[in-house]
C-alpha cells in the first residue's frame, strides 16, 4: 500500500484526482481500525497531516470555520469551547486523551457514522460542509452531506476541507449514553440547542444517519416525545430499540432543563 504525503492543499487535491481510491487519513482513529481488522484495503493512503490549510479554526463573517484537521482536543480548548460549547462537550466524551489528540472533525464527517460524536452538535448549528477538488469547491448542508450509514456525498476526487456554523448566541448542550463515560461508542447521543424561539435536537446512534428535529419553543412539553418518535433505532449488541427511544426522551428532558435553566 502506498502512502501519499502532500504538503499543500493543492497537492492533496491533485493526488486525490490522480488516485481517487486513495483513503484520506489524518488522525487515523477510524481508518487504522479498518485496516488492522482487514475491513478495508485501499490502494493508497492520502496522509493529510502536513497540509496546514486544513488545520485550526477562525471566525469569518459571523460564522465559525472549523478546518477538517481540527482535533477534538483543540475543540475543547479556550475560545472555541466558549463559542461552541456542545462540540466541546461532545469532544470530551471521545475516547482517551491520545485519541482526542489525533482524531479530527473531518474524520467524523468522512466516516459519516450515525454514532459520530461531533455530528449532533454540528447539525443543531445548521452546519455547512466545504468540499474541494481540482474541479473547484462547493458547499453542502450537513443534512445533505450525510446520505446513509457511513455514506456521504463526497465525490471520488473530493476532500472535506472545513465545516462552517453560525456564530450567533444560543444555549446548547450535548449528552451521551454508554456503558461507561469514555472509550465507548454511544448507545445513543443527543445535542440540543435553544435558538431564540426554536428548539433543535440532533440524535446519534438512533437511525441510519444522525437525525435532526425542530420545534417551536412553545412545544417544549412534548419535545422529548417528538425526538423519540423521529428516531428509527435498531436492536443491536449495544442496546435495544425500545431502550434507545426511552433514553432519547430522558436526554431531551435533561437537555431542555439544562439549556432553559
Amino acid at each position: 500500500m502506498d502512502v501519499l504525503t502532500p504538503s499543500t492543499l493543492d497537492e492533496a487535491l491533485r493526488l486525490k484526482a490522480e488516485v481517487p481510491a486513495a483513503r484520506p487519513i489524518q488522525g487515523g482513529t477510524d481508518v487504522m481500525v479498518e485496516l488492522n481488522f482487514d475491513r478495508a484495503r485501499p490502494p493508497a493512503l492520502l496522509n493529510l497531516n502536513e497540509v496546514r490549510e486544513l488545520r485550526g479554526w477562525s471566525r469569518e463573517n459571523g460564522t465559525l470555520r472549523l478546518g477538517s484537521g481540527l482535533t477534538y482536543t483543540e475543540a475543547m480548548a479556550g475560545p472555541l469551547a466558549e463559542a461552541f460549547p456542545a462540540l466541546a462537550e461532545a469532544s470530551r466524551t471521545v475516547g482517551s486523551p491520545q485519541i482526542r489528540n489525533r482524531g479530527t472533525i473531518g474524520g467524523n464527517l468522512g466516516t459519516a457514522s450515525p454514532a459520530g460524536d461531533a455530528l449532533p452538535p454540528l447539525l443543531v448549528r445548521g452546519a455547512e460542509v466545504e468540499l474541494a477538488s481540482v474541479r473547484g469547491a462547493r458547499t453542502l448542508l450537513l443534512t445533505e452531506f450525510l446520505v446513509g450509514p457511513k455514506r456521504n456525498a463526497l465525490e471520488p476526487d473530493e476532500l472535506v476541507t472545513a465545516v462552517r456554523v453560525p456564530a450567533g448566541p444560543g444555549s446548547e448542550t450535548f449528552m451521551k449514553v454508554g456503558p461507561r463515560n469514555a472509550m465507548v461508542i454511544a448507545v445513543v447521543s443527543l445535542a440540543l440547542r435553544v435558538d431564540g424561539d426554536e428548539l433543535l435536537a440532533s440524535y446519534g446512534s438512533a437511525g441510519p444517519v444522525t437525525g435532526l428535529v425542530r420545534a417551536p419553543l412553545s412545544e417544549r412539553a412534548g419535545f422529548p416525545e417528538q425526538v423519540a418518535a423521529a428516531a428509527s433505532p435498531i436492536d443491536d449488541v449495544r442496546g435495544t430499540s425500545a431502550y434507545r427511544r426511552h433514553a432519547l426522551r430522558v436526554l431531551t428532558t435533561r437537555a431542555l432543563d439544562r439549556c432553559l435553566a
